[in-house]
């Protein structure tokens, strides 16, 4: 694999950054540690700006250039959180927090845009500005959407933003994109069912809420068989179904249903709320209770832009020979906060035969760190290449 010869020299460096932020993780916008850890990073490599506090605990380096001729600059966006899963690596750097780890491996993001940074202030190989990007909060919190809100675009005149997510299943050090819709639009909600609880011997007394609810269950997953066009995607998902009795003999007065929609599609997501209230509001009142539903619009669909696509694929080709069309993912992904704000492309980096994200015997790939490297700091030197 064609990927720089000073990677593979930071290799052991970079994996020792990385396995140590593996074994501190910290959630959502508590990234205090690891954005420390960044910050001091970035001022021993020479960053020209370092600022904090960006998005709450996110951090950006500036990094300028040889030359500035071409007066632009473009974002590299990596992710910082982890999340709330115990671990079972079992590997001797594991979580040393219970009940939190880094299972979807934003360790390794943060250590590859780390080791990038490393190069690019090193080498300056470049007519340009370079900001490099932390982000907290990832994971549910929004923490694209707060740097955003924050002006970090307009700040530092960003043109362009560029991402990368490291993929189980792809082999190691390989990529994959898409152009256009890529990861889906998240959003949650939550029912509380209503109903009139009593003995569990006398049901005919009670409006029983979790027949009801049950009902809800069943009929809300007619959005996506009866009510959505069978060629768009959507996924309607009830994962948490709670009473408000804990006993074997009493029918509880209420239910409280949780869970999430994903689309692909702005009319197919309007069309998931419009039929989940519906739905909702018809089964309580057809069974004498009643419900309310509270549905927030979560992350947004991310969308790869064309030319920004089809230049990533064209680094990613460069460095590893090949770079694969990514299939449609019904995750989510607040990177689209960025990429909706500046044209940009988001790519997947291959960690080879693992567990998938999100598992606790998840573990990023160290053998991926060069080729992930040498992508970040190839989209630098050929987007602003050196007068």
């Amino acid at each position: 694999m064609p990927v720089k010869n000073r990677f593979a020299e930071l290799l052991p460096e970079i994996t020792e950054w990385r396995r140590d932020i593996h074994e501190h993780p910290e959630i959502l916008f508590d990234t205090h540690r690891t954005s420390a850890l960044v910050a001091e990073k970035l001022k021993d490599f020479g960053c020209d700006e370092i600022v904090t506090g960006i998005g709450r605990t996110g951090v950006v380096g500036i990094i300028k250039g040889k030359s500035n001729s071409s007066g632009r600059t473009i974002g590299l966006r990596a992710d910082m959180d982890a999340l709330p899963i115990h671990e079972e690596t079992g590997v001797d750097y594991a979580s040393k927090t219970p009940g939190a780890m880094h299972a979807c491996g934003h360790d390794g993001h943060t250590a590859m845009l780390l080791g990038a940074a490393k190069y690019l202030a090193e080498t300056r190989n470049f007519d340009g500005t370079v900001a490099v990007i932390f982000q907290p909060a990832e994971e549910g919190g929004g923490g694209g959407k707060e740097m955003v809100d924050d002006g970090m675009m307009e700040r530092w005149n960003i043109e362009e933003v560029y991402g990368m997510h490291n993929w189980p299943g792809v082999p190691t050090g390989s990529f994959a994109i898409r152009s256009g819709p890529f990861f889906a639009a998240t959003d949650i909600f939550e029912i509380k069912v209503n109903g009139r609880g009593g003995h569990a011997a006398k049901p005919h007394e009670t409006v029983d809420s979790t027949v009801l609810a049950s009902h809800m269950v069943l009929a809300l997953q007619t959005i996506a068989s009866r009510n959505a066009d069978p060629v768009k995607s959507i996924v309607v998902s009830v994962t948490s179904f709670e009473t408000s009795s804990k006993a074997f003999n009493v029918i509880p007065d209420t239910v409280t249903l949780k869970g999430t929609v994903r689309t692909l599609d702005p009319e197919i997501r309007d069309l998931a709320e419009e039929r989940m209230t519906a739905i909702v509001e018809g089964t309580a009142t057809m069974f004498g209770g009643s419900a309310t539903l509270d549905y927030t619009r979560n992350y947004p669909v991310m969308v790869n832009s064309d030319e920004q696509t089809e230049f990533a694929a064209e680094v990613a080709r460069a460095v590893s020979g090949d770079c694969a069309e990514a299939p449609l993912v019904m995750g989510g992904e607040d990177f689209a906060f960025m990429s909706n704000a500046r044209p940009g492309a988001y790519i997947l980096v291959g960690n080879g035969d693992t567990a998938h994200v999100h598992h606790p015997k998840y573990n990023f790939n160290d053998e991926a760190i060069p080729a992930g490297c040498s992508w970040w700091a190839e989209i630098v030197e050929r987007r602003l290449p050196a007068a």
